[in-house]
């Protein structure tokens, strides 16, 4: 005869193990059928959407008045240095602070690495990434913007908060590279049905992955929190909780602002497709199946996609997928 439960049962074994510098995977068992997904999938978006990183938001630079401008002496065009240094992953030193301005001046020759940018106001984790070359008898001048964050923000965002004579850049603050889970079946007093969540978490040396799990378990709780308030008190007619979500703004991000190459923006914009939320809902196929889209074109669809923490297949939440779907309409019929 099964034992009926009065609650449900609660893990006792958890285990982390170090597969490298900025990887770990973590263990956690045995949870009740169905409890394992239920955790696992929310953690996986929080650390993809909601770890704390450092990304340079504008890019000033001596004689560049735009984007599409050059550099005399210097291999790389203006947006080709963009391309580099949205590469490159800094660190604020001091840690009371969420912004710094920082300033740099090199001559050639030399081929110019991240090291070189690292100073009193920041650090560089990943030292050996390329920047540009300067070629004999020249110099380039510039000054960047390093701001800490959360997620992705677009250029178009920034350009109205920073001097007229910066270039606003799509910051990438997003410091988990990858946040992945296994669900497996684990046998509990007889019963094969109680379930273990893996996690296999990497981090670009911004933050340990470790550090980066826990925060998002606090963000977790503090988004949980505003049930622990009267719900009876709670008005008729007031705006829902999804209504005010961040994850529908970036679902509603425009295609256009995501800094794709010429050949993959155009397939898009050929086929209609305007947003964010419009790749996000279509399964792998009928991405691959967009007329025009070759290999190339998908797989930066994809890592795009990845970095925002929609991967390809991937699931969305009912409420906010209905927010998305009624929106995408309401502009089809505008």
């Amino acid at each position: 005869m099964n034992m009926i439960k009065i609650e449900p049962y609660i893990p006792t074994d958890i285990s982390i193990e170090e597969v490298s510098s900025n990887r770990i995977k973590i263990s956690a068992y045995p949870f009740e059928s169905g409890y394992a997904i239920t955790l696992a999938h929310p953690l996986r978006r929080l650390l993809l959407l909601s770890s704390v990183g450092y990304a340079p938001t504008a890019l000033k630079i001596q004689g560049v008045t735009h984007e599409f401008d050059s550099i005399r002496g210097i291999v790389e065009d203006v947006s080709h240095f963009i391309s580099n240094l949205k590469n490159i992953r800094f660190l604020i030193k001091d840690e009371t602070l969420d912004s710094v301005q920082v300033h740099y001046e090199f001559k050639g020759p030399m081929v110019l690495s991240a090291n070189e940018l690292a100073n009193e106001s920041v650090d560089v984790v990943n030292p050996e990434a390329y920047l540009a070359t300067i070629n004999e008898n020249a110099s380039i001048s510039f000054s960047l913007i390093v701001q800490k964050g959360i997620g992705y923000v677009p250029s178009e965002s920034i350009r109205g908060k920073i001097a007229e004579d910066y270039i606003p850049l799509d910051a990438y603050f997003t410091p988990v590279k990858k946040a992945i889970y296994e669900i497996e079946n684990v046998l509990v007093e007889d019963n094969p049905n109680y379930e273990k969540i893996i996690f296999d978490i990497e981090t670009d040396g911004q933050i340990e992955p470790l550090t980066a799990f826990k925060e998002a378990i606090s963000v977790m709780h503090k988004q949980m929190s505003i049930f622990g308030v009267d719900l009876s008190a709670t008005p008729n007619g007031s705006k829902s909780i999804a209504e005010d979500s961040g994850e529908l703004k970036t679902l509603m991000i425009k295609i256009d602002t995501l800094n794709l190459s010429a050949r993959c923006f155009n397939c898009l914009d050929r086929s209609g497709l305007k947003y964010v939320g419009e790749l996000v809902i279509m399964s792998e196929n009928e991405l691959k199946n967009i007329k025009n889209m070759g290999k190339k074109s998908y797989d930066e669809i994809t890592e795009k996609l990845e970095e925002l923490g929609y991967p390809v297949g991937g699931e969305i939440a009912e409420d906010i997928l209905q927010l998305l779907n009624r929106k995408l309409a309401k502009i089809r019929n505008s």
